[in-house]
């Protein structure tokens, strides 16, 4: 491969290093909060339910929507560095 295909190279590790970092954060939450450490956020009520089963049911698809608006502002920003934006 030539020496042009290096900023695209860049641009795509990049990428996949914000996707994993994201999935993995969504993982913690969504498995972790949800199943994992159910029996220790119980011990903690948000407006009147357990917090255990407030992550199961609601908290981590709260979590992932926050996620995609970050990861369109990372991408935002990796875009513009590797002048890809369409501004």
């Amino acid at each position: 491969m030539s020496s042009n295909n290096s900023p695209s190279k860049a641009y795509w590790k990049s990428n996949l290093r914000y996707l994993a970092v994201l999935l993995l954060i969504w993982f913690a939450v969504s498995y972790g909060a949800g199943i994992l450490f159910r029996e220790e956020l119980n011990s903690i009520r948000l407006g009147g339910f357990k917090l255990g089963f407030w992550f199961a049911q609601q908290g981590s698809i709260y979590v992932f929507v926050v996620l995609i608006f970050v990861y369109v502002r990372l991408m935002n920003r990796l875009d513009k560095k590797y002048g890809f934006d369409e501004e």
